[in-house]
């Protein structure tokens, strides 16, 4: 009974008196009392840790592939899968999220989510298994939407009313750090005992966490019943389908678009289900995705230049690094490169915050697609002698306007949700999910297929322009020869790892200029993005100017 009570008490929420101005905006959100400045530092550094822990939870396995595919003797196409299951679940969570704190509150939100993230961390620890990965990653992706959420909710509350609205752009932008500084330390942590130090760390963060939240609670929030039936049903079909479309683009250009049945069978299940997810909530009079809404010509506008954005800034995660592994360098050698990224990363939050205008939300995303379209086009002179130092201005610029973009994109929709009534602000943010996280997972499909598609023609040309009997081709041929002339005795197999050094280089220069190819693929999008949202902004001059 004791056991029982206690629990019950960690679940309760706090009784607290609100002032007019201090009740809750909406059901499910806390409550804006004025706190003291201690209590204002600390829900800020509760903010940072639950944000980064949230961000941490896909941004160490991503930083670190291949290692962990070594260590946890995985292929290219299963590892893949941990990523993609970390999308599969995040990008539906928000739906049930919404309502459960409306029903039931922030505080058994909170340890639910928390603490089966530290039970299926735990127990990868000791069942060393693909199964096992994959539910660890899948529980982070559920856990990861709760924890960006608390992260919002947290440092909303470590500032002053008047600054609430920069206090939303920054806590946005904390998980988003935790790439970078994932790439930056996860060398030393694998160095130590390879993938379990990762998910020791992994696990001590949401610990902590979970530690945290008990002890710092926030305000309590207004409640209401939210939940109906048919909410259930809409959930299951949305939730599978997007699973089904993220699990097609995270895997499709690892098994390949065309030669894996499971993908045709998949979009074959995914498409009805959306459909009839979409034809349920038309329908309904209190729906869980407001479809007319949705549909609009303004937020479908929204979605087309989050959508874009979200794929052409998939040049930082996949185009650059991608081509500095292919040159040879790995997180060991780029300490110096994702530290100026994390730096311009913070700098483009922190200045967005600063000059966050609710009124002007359009030119900001169109100077950060503007400049992702220059720094893209510059990359697109990469060679072979290309390393790490030759890109830290424009990735710098490319992580700076990826930050700078994604606070006015999440106001730019919010104010519009809210012009419509609260209700609007789950089907807003099932749709922010969506063109993030799917739009994330797009964006590296569409590079890396492309990538691959220009490698390959770049390959033949290269290859039928080396003719055996051409002097240039038979110098390197006898240079590659003679380097391994110390411990190769045989001249026949000299001659032959000669052949086989020149085809490396004539690889290695395909991939290079496929790269080239794809950020200048990038540059055009990012290019005609910008050019839209030009056009978008001087329309609506023109049309102001004919109403005077």
């Amino acid at each position: 009974m004791a056991v029982l009570a206690r629990l019950r008490d960690i679940l309760s929420e706090e009784r607290w008196e609100f002032a007019p101005h201090e009740r809750p905006a909406m059901p499910g959100s806390p409550g804006s009392p004025d706190h003291p400045l201690a209590r204002r530092i600390a829900y800020g550094l509760v903010a940072v840790l639950v944000g980064l822990t949230g961000g941490f939870g896909n941004a160490l396995v991503a930083a670190n592939t291949v290692t962990l595919a070594g260590a946890l003797g995985l292929d290219p196409s299963e590892i893949a899968w941990l990523p993609t299951v970390y999308v599969m679940t995040n990008v539906s969570i928000n739906l049930l999220l919404i309502k459960f704190r409306q029903q039931f509150g922030l505080r058994p939100f909170a340890v639910l989510f928390l603490s089966l993230y530290c039970a299926l961390t735990l127990g990868h620890l000791f069942v060393r298994d693909f199964a096992s990965a994959i539910l660890v990653r899948a529980a982070s992706g559920m856990a990861g939407a709760a924890l960006s959420t608390f992260a919002l909710y947290y440092l909303m509350q470590a500032f002053p009313a008047k600054w609430r609205l920069r206090a939303l752009v920054l806590g946005i932008g904390i998980p988003q750090c935790a790439t970078p500084l994932a790439r930056l330390f996860s060398p030393e942590l694998l160095a130590m005992s390879q993938w379990r130090t990762l998910y020791l760390f992994e696990l001590g963060l949401s610990a902590l966490s979970l530690a945290a939240v008990l002890a710092f609670r926030l305000p309590p929030t207004t409640r209401q019943k939210a939940f109906e039936p048919l909410d259930f049903v809409t959930f299951a079909l949305y939730a599978v389908s997007m699973a089904l479309f993220a699990a097609v683009l995270g895997l499709g250009r690892y098994v390949w678009w065309t030669q894996a049945a499971w993908i045709g069978w998949a979009l074959l299940a995914a498409i009805p289900m959306l459909s009839a997810a979409l034809w349920i909530e038309h329908h309904r009079r209190n729906p869980l995705l407001n479809t007319r809404w949705l549909g609009s010509a303004d937020i479908l506008r929204f979605a087309i230049v989050t959508l874009m954005a979200r794929i052409v800034l998939s040049e930082q995660t996949y185009g650059a690094v991608g081509l500095l592994t292919v040159l040879g360098q790995n997180n060991d050698q780029l300490v110096p490169f994702f530290t100026i990224i994390f730096l311009a990363t913070v700098a483009g939050f922190v200045l967005s915050a600063a000059t966050i205008d609710p009124l002007k939300l359009t030119q900001p995303v169109m100077l950060a697609i503007g400049l992702v379209a220059i720094a893209a086009w510059a990359d697109s002179h990469a060679t072979s002698l290309t390393r790490a130092p030759q890109l830290y201005v424009t990735q710098a610029v490319i992580a700076f306007a990826g930050a700078y973009f994604l606070g006015p994109s999440l106001l730019f929709g919010m104010t519009r949700a809210l012009q419509q009534g609260a209700g609007h602000v789950i089907s807003f943010l099932a749709l922010f999910g969506v063109l993030n996280s799917i739009g994330s997972l797009a964006g590296s499909a569409l590079l890396g297929t492309y990538q691959i598609v220009r490698e390959k023609a770049n390959s033949a040309v290269l290859t039928q322009a080396i003719s055996p009997t051409d002097p240039i081709v038979q110098a390197r041929l006898q240079a590659g020869a003679s380097g391994v002339a110390r411990v190769v005795g045989d001249p026949s197999l000299r001659a032959a790892e000669g052949g086989a050094l020149l085809s490396q280089a004539a690889t290695r220069e395909a991939n290079v200029l496929a790269y080239d190819d794809m950020f200048r693929l990038i540059a055009v999008l990012a290019a005609l993005t910008f050019c839209y949202l030009l056009f978008l902004i001087a329309r609506r001059h023109w049309r102001a100017m004919r109403k005077r």
